[in-house]
């Protein structure tokens, strides 16, 4: 009898923890499953968070106001062009004194013309919106620059880009980023009327006035010494065009030598333009070395509107040929 009564408890003893053992196994294993729903869901939750962040494109203007960026890629959303758009305007060195490239109206203050177009043009594809919202919102703001200012003024970076008739020769190619063309012109000479200069060879020991820091004066010395012309000028240089214009109307100099699109805004009916041409010209937007992106995206507009003629369309609406 006390042989069955002990068998009896030891099988109860063994059931018992036999059942202890499988509650800890399926409390284990509630615990794991709550730990792992609870993992996903904040694995989810962050998921969310990080997407939300990703897809907001919008950016704050200075005005308080949202710029919508949704048409910037995400290889375009770089820290140079990201600067442009936290600050709210792209700021864009460019000439004051060239008649249908860029001139500033004296009565409004305001830059008109072809490379203050395309200027808007790009501020559009920075912001997300056309050229001429881009004019309406006021997204570029222009700083009159000379061939002597406008390099400076890109390098110490107060200036974003400069459209300003900048010739892209391979020095140039070194210091800064230069687009592809969106302009080409050639170096040409204005003459008064009654000089009795009629070609390149009559400037012979003649004064030629160009601008500093131009290409126009190594043009003109590659072109006679190409063509075999004995030709010898004293060149003088001026701060800007007006003031070169003005030197030839007084006869301070014989002849004013720049690219003939910009000549061709100062023609009147006292001078003209000789028919001698040379040192082909090609215009780019110009960056910072450093802002690659920048220089990226302007790139990518500029081929885009000479692929779809919008860029000559634009030189037409200007008067350019």
């Amino acid at each position: 009898m006390k042989k069955k009564l002990f068998a009896t408890v030891m099988a109860m003893v063994m059931a018992a923890s036999l059942t202890a053992c499988g509650s800890s196994s399926a409390g284990t294993t509630e615990a794991a499953d709550t730990q792992a729903k609870t993992d996903t869901t904040v694995s989810m939750d962050t998921a969310t968070a990080d997407a939300g962040s990703t897809t907001d494109a919008g950016s704050a203007a200075d005005d308080g106001s949202t710029v919508d960026t949704g048409s910037l890629t995400a290889d375009k959303m770089t820290a140079d062009v990201q600067k442009i758009i936290d600050r709210g305007v792209l700021k864009v060195g460019c000439k004051s004194d060239i008649p249908k490239f860029s001139l500033q109206n004296t009565a409004t203050g305001e830059y008109e013309g072809f490379e203050d177009d395309l200027a808007f043009e790009i501020a559009g594809e920075i912001f997300g919106c056309t050229m001429d919202e881009a004019k309406e919102k006021k997204l570029v703001e222009f700083q009159g620059v000379t061939a002597k200012t406008r390099g400076p003024l890109l390098e110490n970076g107060e200036i974003d880009l400069v459209i300003a008739t900048f010739t892209i020769t391979d020095d140039r190619k070194e210091t800064y980023n230069f687009s592809t063309p969106y302009y080409t012109d050639a170096v040409g000479l204005l003459v008064n009327k009654d000089s009795g200069i009629t070609s390149i060879e009559d400037l012979d020991g003649k004064v030629i006035g160009v601008a500093q820091a131009s290409t126009s004066k190594d043009g003109f010395m590659a072109y006679v010494e190409e063509k075999g012309l004995s030709v010898k000028p004293e060149f003088q240089e001026f701060d800007g065009y007006p003031a070169l214009a003005q030197a030839l109307a007084t006869k301070q100099i014989d002849c004013f030598s720049v690219d003939r699109a910009i000549l061709a805004g100062y023609v009147n009916d006292t001078n003209m333009i000789l028919d001698d041409r040379f040192a082909e010209q090609d215009y780019g937007v110009a960056s910072a070395k450093e802002n690659t992106g920048l220089a990226e995206l302007v790139e990518s507009k500029v081929t885009s509107m000479l692929s779809d003629g919008s860029m000559k369309a634009l030189q037409d609406q200007w008067g350019l040929q």
